[in-house]
């Protein structure tokens, strides 16, 4: 099958680019691009019950399935839960990953969040877009994928609640209508079964689905949508500024002026 362009999700844990991404992910996917979620970890520290490597096995199968919902291939990185470090083997990891993808729009966790494994994949991301054109850098892989052409548009997804460390809001400038297809974005979420009873014990969340659709109407307010998803672009030296989420999804896509 032949696609349009390249698309890589990278975050933290399994379910976070449901919560965070998967709405736009989809249509991106409906638009002809070709989809890559991937995790730094599979999960390990994600119950309360089962053992490590039990988890990580169930919560593979879970973003799997997920990920098949849009057509996606999935990725795991194969660092544990809250150690996820930005050191020399981990970056080399992550550009790997970029270079192998060769993605046009890249999506990750939003520089400022609330634990340290979503704060620290976004800057190994952020390194990893901008350094994955320059072919000296080598990445130690037995078969190295080729330097990119070009650095590729990077977004940050809104932090979970839209909240910093310290409870201030982080306001997002892209919003894309995911109006149209919310129920597909629950049904991603719901792969994660795994979670449910997690979540409700160690976050108090009763219902992941339910506070998904809760936070989507929350940031599609603001233009009458019934869901969307927040998003800030990469503005830094060398990166493009251009609206390429607004190209490939047209009237889903506004900016807010800066």
């Amino acid at each position: 099958m032949a696609f349009a362009f390249n698309v890589l999700a990278l975050f933290a844990h399994p379910d976070d680019a449901e919560f965070l991404a998967a709405g736009t992910l989809a249509l991106l996917a409906g638009a002809g691009g070709k989809v890559t979620i991937a995790t730094m970890t599979a999960g390990d520290a994600g119950s309360s019950v089962l053992p490590a490597a039990k988890i990580a096995r169930i919560r593979r199968r879970e973003a799997v399935d997920s990920a098949r919902l849009i057509g996606a291939d999935y990725a795991c990185l194969g660092e544990k839960d809250l150690e996820v470090f930005y050191d020399r083997r981990t970056l080399r990891k992550v550009m790997e990953l970029v270079r192998r993808a060769d993605p046009s729009l890249v999506f990750t966790h939003s520089p400022v969040d609330y634990m340290q494994d979503h704060e620290i994949t976004s800057r190994l991301c952020q390194t990893a877009c901008f350094g994955a054109m320059a072919p000296n850098y080598c990445t130690g892989a037995r078969r190295p994928a080729k330097a990119l052409r070009a650095v590729p548009h990077l977004y940050y997804a809104q932090p979970f609640g839209g909240k910093d460390i310290l409870g201030g809001e982080l306001r997002s400038s892209v919003f894309v209508n995911i109006s149209a297809v919310l129920a597909r974005k629950e049904e991603m979420l719901g792969c994660h079964e795994s979670q449910r009873a997690f979540l409700r014990a160690q976050q108090d969340i009763p219902d992941p689905v339910v506070l998904m659709r809760r936070m989507a109407a929350l940031v599609g307010q603001e233009y009458g949508f019934e869901g969307a998803e927040g998003f800030r672009q990469h503005q830094g030296q060398a990166f493009p500024r251009t609206n390429l989420l607004g190209k490939y999804l047209g009237d889903c896509v506004r900016v807010v002026p800066s």
